[in-house]
């Protein structure tokens, strides 16, 4: 999923998309992640899946959890682990804030999205609540509701 440049000079590699359906954001934050050669050749090439991916604070660090980055196919026997826990970049206050906050009942942190800006692998954490079924039903159906407004005022225009 290589896109173009945003207006913000982000290239977006790959979205969790079912984050947002899973999950209500309740905040988010950008992070830099400490990459091998061969994980930013995958990355770039967009071979990421977010699929039980999440980030927990570790003795005054951040690390990343379950993110799957696929083999590089040319690096032959020097490639990456593909599910290795990766260092996240912060500051020391913002990590100390978000540990303070993930350790609330119900919260995670869970990587959003996964994009280059200036050249450097940035990542979107989100701290998030899971949501019930219900809640998820409501929100499909709130969703469903402002795009037949929104068709109605086109048709009335």
């Amino acid at each position: 999923m290589t896109g173009p440049l945003s207006r913000d000079g982000r290239k977006v590699v790959a979205r969790n998309r079912k984050a947002r359906h899973e999950y209500e954001v309740l905040d988010t934050w950008e992070a830099g992640l400490v990459l091998s050669g061969t994980e930013v050749k995958s990355i770039r090439a967009g071979a990421v899946a977010f699929r039980d991916a999440h980030a927990r604070a570790e003795s005054g660090e951040l690390w990343l959890h379950s993110l799957h980055v696929a083999p590089y196919e040319s690096a032959s026997r020097w490639n990456h682990d593909e599910t290795r826990p990766r260092k996240l970049l912060l500051h020391k206050d913002q990590i100390r804030r978000i540990a303070a906050k993930t350790e609330e009942k119900g919260l995670a942190l869970v990587p959003l999205d996964l994009y280059f800006r200036r050249g450097r692998a940035r990542i979107t954490l989100g701290l998030c609540r899971g949501r019930k079924h219900r809640d998820k039903r409501e929100e499909l159906k709130r969703r469903e509701m402002e795009r037949e407004a929104q068709r109605a005022m086109k048709e009335a225009r």
